[in-house]
C-alpha cells in the first residue's frame, strides 16, 4: 500500500509539470535569479557609488581648487549639473544606443556596427530579474551611467573661467550624443562593434573616456580662447588643499572605475585594483622628481597632477597588464603626460587650464597603445594575443581615429553654439568672476 502511494504520487507530479507550462516558467525564472551572483553585485554596487564619487563630489574639489576663487562654485555647479543631465540621457536613450546589440553580428559594417539600436529607450525591457552576466541588467545600466557621466565633465577643466553655463551645458549633451555614445558602442557594445572586432583592448575607458574627452577639451579650449591675462597674468591655485583632497577621493574612486570593469568579485578585479594603484604611484613620484629637478623644490600640484596622470594612463589597460607593466605605464605617463602640460603647451599657446588634454587625452591615448605591448603574456600580461606588432597598429589606429573624431565633431559643435548662444562670457562677467556672473551666488566670503 505504502509502494502504491508513492508510485500515485510520482504520477501526480508528473502530470502536473506537464500540464501546468507555468510551473516549468517558474522554474525557468528561478535559474536566471540564481546566475545573479551575490558578490560580483555587491562589489559592482560599491564600484557604481565610487565612480559616481569621483564626478561629485572629487572631480569638484580638484578642479574647484585649481580655478580662482571667484570661479570655485561654478565649477561645482558645472558637475553638479552635468551629472543630472547626462543620467537623465542615459536612461531615456543613451543605454540604448551604446549597448543595445540588435541587429548587431561579427564583421558587419551597417549602422550597427556603430551605434546601437533603440529597443531599450527608457531602459524597456529591463526588469529587476533582467540578468547581465552575473550581475542584475539594472546594476550594469548604472554603472555605466556613471562613465557617461564623468566624461563631459573631465572637458570642464580645459575652457573653465570663462565659458558660458548654458554653452556649457548645451555641449556636453550634443557631445554625449555624437562622440560619447558611438565610440562607446564601438568599444564596448559587444561582437559586431567595429572597434570590438578589430580585436581593441579597452579595459575601462581609455579611448572611450579619456582620448574622447582629451582631444574634444584641447579643440574647445582653442575655440573658446584663452583666459584674459594667459598665460602671464592668470591667478594661481586659490586652494590646493581642496585640490589634493579631490585627487585623493579620485584615486579611490578610480578602484571602482577600473576594478569594477571586470563585472565581479574575482581574481582580474584584484589585480585590476594591484595595477591601478602602481601606476599612479609611480606618476606621482615621476612627476614630482622631474619638478624637483629641474626646479628645486618639491611640488604638492605637480605629485596631484603626476597622480591623475597615472590613472588616467592605466586605465585602458588596468585589466590586461601585471604589475611590471603597470609600473612602465605610470613612468611613461609621468614623463609625457609632463612634456605635454608644461613644454608643448607653452610652445603652442593654447589654454588647456587645468590640463585636461596633456593628463587625460594624452595618458589615455598613451596607455591605450601601451597595452599592446604590456597586455601581452612575454611582458606579464594577460591578455590574449600573440602578435604585439599588429596590437600596438590595432590600438594605435583605434586611438589616433577616435581622436580625430572627437576633435572634428566637437569643433561642429562648439561653431554651431558659438553662430547661435555665444560660447564665452562677458569681458565684464570674466572679471567680476563666473560664480556671481553667472549664478548670482559667491563661493567664498569676502
Amino acid at each position: 500500500m505504502m509502494h502504491f502511494g508513492r508510485i500515485l504520487l510520482l504520477i501526480l507530479t508528473v502530470i502536473c509539470a506537464v500540464a501546468s507550462p507555468d510551473i516549468a516558467l517558474a522554474q525557468d525564472t528561478a535559474d536566471a535569479v540564481a546566475t545573479i551572483d551575490s558578490g560580483d553585485t555587491a562589489w559592482i554596487l560599491i564600484s557604481t557609488g565610487l565612480v559616481l564619487f569621483m564626478t561629485i563630489p572629487a572631480l569638484a574639489l580638484f578642479y574647484g581648487g585649481l580655478v580662482h576663487q571667484k570661479n570655485v562654485l561654478s565649477i561645482l555647479m558645472q558637475c553638479l549639473i552635468i551629472t543630472s543631465l547626462m543620467s537623465l540621457i542615459w536612461v531615456t536613450f543613451g543605454y540604448s544606443l551604446a549597448f543595445d546589440t540588435a541587429g548587431m553580428e561579427k564583421g558587419s559594417t551597417g549602422i550597427n556596427a556603430f551605434i546601437g539600436g533603440t529597443s531599450h529607450l527608457m531602459l524597456n525591457g529591463i526588469t529587476p530579474d533582467s540578468v547581465s552576466g552575473t550581475i542584475p541588467t539594472i546594476l550594469f545600466v548604472a554603472f555605466q551611467m556613471t562613465f557617461a557621466a564623468i566624461t563631459p565633465a573631465l572637458m570642464i577643466g580645459a575652457f573653465c573661467e570663462r565659458m558660458k553655463f548654458s554653452a556649457i551645458m548645451i555641449f556636453c549633451c550634443l557631445w554625449l550624443i555624437v562622440v560619447y555614445l558611438p565610440i562607446c558602442h564601438m568599444t564596448w557594445g559587444g561582437e559586431g562593434g567595429y572597434f570590438a572586432d578589430l580585436g581593441v583592448l579597452d579595459f575601462a575607458g581609455g579611448i572611450v573616456v579619456h582620448v574622447t574627452a582629451g582631444f574634444a577639451a584641447l579643440v574647445a579650449c582653442i575655440m573658446v580662447g584663452p583666459r584674459k591675462g594667459y598665460p602671464k597674468n592668470t591667478p594661481p591655485p586659490h586652494n590646493l588643499t581642496m585640490t589634493v583632497t579631490g585627487t585623493a577621493m579620485l584615486w579611490v574612486g578610480w578602484f571602482g572605475f577600473n576594478a569594477g570593469s571586470a563585472l565581479g568579485a574575482n581574481g582580474s578585479a584584484a589585480m585590476t585594483l594591484m595595477v591601478t594603484h602602481l601606476s599612479a604611484c609611480t606618476a606621482t613620484l615621476v612627476w614630482m622628481g622631474i619638478e624637483w629637478l629641474k626646479g628645486g623644490k618639491v611640488g604638492v600640484l605637480g605629485a596631484a597632477t603626476g597622480a591623475i596622470a597615472g590613472l588616467a594612463a592605466i586605465t585602458p589597460a588596468s585589466g590586461f597588464v601585471g604589475p611590471v607593466g603597470a609600473i612602465f605605464i605610470g613612468a611613461c605617463s609621468g614623463v609625457i603626460c609632463f612634456m605635454f602640460s608644461t613644454t608643448i603647451k607653452s610652445r603652442f599657446g593654447y589654454d588647456d587650464s587645468l590640463d585636461v588634454f596633456g593628463v587625460h587625452g594624452v595618458g589615455g591615448f598613451l596607455g591605450t597603445v601601451l597595452v599592446g605591448i604590456f597586455g601581452a603574456q612575454q611582458f606579464g600580461g594577460y591578455a590574449e594575443f600573440s602578435d604585439v606588432g599588429s596590437q600596438v597598429l590595432v590600438q594605435l589606429g583605434a586611438a589616433a581615429g577616435t581622436a580625430v573624431y572627437a576633435m572634428v565633431a566637437s569643433a561642429i559643435l562648439l561653431f554651431l553654439i558659438k553662430a547661435t548662444i555665444g560660447l564665452r562670457v562677458s569681458d565684464q562677467a570674466e572679471q567680476e568672476g563666473i560664480d556671481l556672473a553667472e549664478h548670482s551666488e559667491r563661493g567664498y566670503n569676502l
